[in-house]
């Protein structure tokens, strides 16, 4: 008989291992350091747990809108600079809202164990300036609007099929600021997210957008179990199954203070050896001085635990003569 030598090749060739997909969908509350950095994670672990398998990231985009109606510079930098600038030798493909590219070498499985985000020093403004308590806002050129946006309109912008609350997906929603107009916000749709009563009335009220959707972006993981309330049964029943916790543990009775070092904490990184360390007598004299220049009050709460962390870690910036956080927009990425 004659051979068949395309068969043989087969049945003595080694299998190629599976490729990998990687899903991250850039969400309107994540900058570019949060987002980066859990992709960053995600490519990692397909890396360690199936080497050499090639692979392929798919990113999508909600918000994160120009003026020109084109993605702002924490999308566009998340895809042309981090995307296809650093992470590109380490995947087969990328696939992005502007552009599909497939790595033309071959893919790499030595990606760094930590990403490190450095600024430019450039005098580029990438942080809250603490010295100055001025507004932040994320909108740069905000439409000269005199009304609300609709609903509709702050749905689509949030790149979202029904309005729900960005934190728990629970309906009936309300407008939200992301920096109220008392504190010179605007009425520009980028300006506005979709908050249930309950997590509206959490919300801060305060002069910098990106500590806004930091606290957004904190509390939805913080509550992200509350998602699946609602949902049927068997689904409920499916995801228990593996090991996700539907419906968030009853919240602990704590002080006012004691709930606001807890955010502070979780949300701002501070240790227990920095509560000790503090100079509370110049700590306080700045803090009211933030108080009153760059927070509001909403719905007539006296104190806020958002509005009070962020006052406290702004006004110990300012006790320590540091003008920007470290929470940036851009970053100086090591080379591959």
């Amino acid at each position: 008989m004659a051979k068949r030598p395309r068969q043989q090749s087969r049945k003595g060739a080694s299998r190629a291992p599976k490729g990998v997909a990687i899903y991250h969908d850039m969400k309107v509350y994540e900058n570019f350091e949060r987002c980066a950095q859990r992709i960053f994670e995600c490519v990692r672990m397909a890396q360690q747990q199936s080497p050499g398998a090639p692979r392929t990231l798919y990113l999508d985009i909600q918000g994160h809108r120009n003026s020109a109606g084109g993605y702002d510079h924490d999308a566009f930098e998340l895809m042309k600079d981090f995307g296809m600038g650093f992470l590109l030798p380490f995947l087969t493909e990328l696939s992005t809202p502007l552009f599909r590219v497939r790595n033309n070498g071959r893919q790499r499985d030595d990606l760094p164990d930590v990403l490190r985000i450095d600024y430019p020093d450039d005098g580029s403004d990438y942080g809250y300036d603490a010295a100055k308590l001025g507004l932040r806002p994320r909108e740069k050129n905000p439409a000269d609007r005199r009304s609300k946006p609709t609903l509709k309109a702050i749905t689509a912008y949030l790149g979202m099929d029904q309005p729900a609350c960005l934190v728990c997906w629970r309906t009936p929603v309300e407008r939200a600021h992301v920096v109220p107009e008392k504190l010179g916000g605007s009425l520009d749709v980028r300006n506005f997210a979709l908050l249930c009563p309950e997590h509206h009335a959490e919300a801060p009220d305060v002069a910098d957008a990106e500590s806004f959707w930091a606290w957004i972006d904190y509390a939805e993981l913080r509550d992200s179990p509350d998602k699946w309330r609602d949902a049927p049964e068997e689904l409920q029943e499916w995801l228990r199954e593996r090991g996700v916790r539907v419906g968030s543990l009853p919240r602990e009775e704590q002080s006012f203070f004691s709930a606001v070092k807890r955010e502070l904490k979780s949300l701002y990184g501070w240790s227990d050896a920095d509560f000790g360390s503090v100079a509370w007598e110049d700590l306080m004299e700045e803090f009211h001085a933030v108080l009153e220049s760059a927070t509001g009050r909403h719905f007539a709460v006296e104190k806020k635990v958002s509005t009070y962390a962020w006052a406290y870690d702004v006004a110990r910036r300012r006790v320590a003569g540091e003008a920007s956080p470290g929470q940036g927009v851009a970053a100086r990425l090591p080379t591959p």
